[in-house]
């Protein structure tokens, strides 16, 4: 994929929502595991990324400082877990969110999937670092179902030469996208209105790529959507 300034391979670390981070719909865990396999290669060898797996805990980013990419594949609670006080409160996850957010805005490169858009609600800087937000309420997806995601051809390099992603996933519909992120993807509901779907994001002072796309395994079985992903991660680490 690439390597570091010291010339090792990139680490790059997988955040899979847990806990106040996780919800009845997502497998976080299985989808996870299949993005590893996606950003490791498929030639994975001496020089691959390592790539680490961790879920959400308090202290789950307190080697941060030592990642060179952050994937987070991670959403909104279980109903009612966070009101009813189960697990850590927000107190306890201040810190992990204050140091994502400092590590963000310092330059750090993040690859943010599908529920991320609906992630860490208890830390609303986390919109500003992502590019967007999934608006309760507003925001939406049809059911899932096979679907082409058209992309910005020569518009950056993560598209460059690749024309859709087609993929059998949710499409998540009138996400509130920044006016200063890049639009690189599109989907389309079922009466017909574009949606963005796929976006880079820098005002932070960090760079982001968000990519709506990633509800389950069979996202990651489409051969064009492991290469945009492997397109995104191997820009931001170049970056």
């Amino acid at each position: 994929m690439t390597t570091t300034r010291d010339s090792r391979p990139p680490r790059i670390l997988i955040l899979a929502g847990r806990g106040r981070h996780e919800d009845p719909w997502h497998d976080h865990a299985a989808t996870s595991h299949r993005l590893a396999l996606v950003l490791a290669g498929p030639d994975a060898g001496a020089d691959a990324p390592e790539v680490v797996v961790r879920s959400t805990f308090p202290d789950s980013l307190d080697d941060l400082d030592d990642v060179d990419l952050l994937v987070v594949n991670a959403g909104s609670p279980w109903p009612g877990l966070r009101d009813a006080g189960i697990g850590p409160d927000d107190a306890a996850w201040a810190p992990f969110h204050a140091r994502l957010d400092a590590w963000a805005r310092a330059g750090g490169r993040i690859l943010a999937v599908h529920q991320a858009a609906n992630a860490f609600g208890d830390h609303p800087a986390w919109e500003e670092v992502l590019g967007g937000r999934w608006v309760p309420g507003t925001s939406m997806h049809p059911p899932l179902g096979p679907t082409s995601v058209p992309l910005a051809v020569g518009a950056h390099p993560i598209t460059e030469g690749l024309g859709a992603v087609d993929v059998v996933d949710e499409r998540y519909c009138h996400l509130r996208v920044a006016p200063s992120s890049q639009v690189l993807g599109w989907v389309t509901d079922d009466e017909g209105e574009r949606h963005p779907a796929v976006w880079v994001a820098d005002a932070h002072g960090g760079r982001t790529v968000y990519s709506g796309l990633g509800h389950d395994v069979r996202a990651y079985d489409s051969p064009s959507h492991a290469e945009l992903l492997r397109r995104a991660a191997t820009w931001l680490l170049e970056g």
